[in-house]
């Protein structure tokens, strides 16, 4: 059987993204198209999907890591600034992004919260991303 740990990253998570964006739940918020993914980007994403990707790498990352924080999710996705002469230095990613995205898997069905744990991935959240890999394995 083909796992999610099997297929290459990237594709997965376009095919997941591809999935999820048939999903009436996960609808990206009007203010999504202007805002930054952090405060180390200069600009919004230039891709028009860039919202179910980022949805489909959190729940990947959440079924590798099994219980993991928004805190923890804002250091993996953050990047470095370019602060002109000065060195670089590493910043987080927008949590208001990362929280309303776990919200939106939260009610799919595919994440549940865990009190003072984190979240978690369930099993139809689990079915779900093997579904995809074995859809890419034929």
């Amino acid at each position: 059987m083909a796992g999610i740990r099997d297929m290459e990253t990237q594709e997965l998570i376009l095919k997941a993204a591809e999935a999820l964006e048939k999903m009436p739940e996960m609808k990206p918020p009007a203010w999504a198209q202007f805002v930054k993914t952090g405060v180390s980007r200069e600009r919004p994403p230039a891709q028009h999907n860039w919202w179910w990707i980022r949805s489909a790498s959190l729940l990947r990352r959440i079924y590798l890591d099994q219980k993991i924080g928004v805190s923890r999710l804002r250091k993996k996705y953050g990047g470095r600034k370019n602060r002109g002469h000065k060195p670089e230095h590493k910043y987080p990613a927008s949590g208001k992004i990362i929280r309303k995205i776990l919200q939106q898997l939260e009610a799919a069905g595919y994440v549940k919260t865990e009190k003072g744990k984190g979240r978690l991935i369930t099993p139809k959240g689990q079915q779900f991303l093997d579904r995809v890999a074995k859809g890419m394995k034929k």
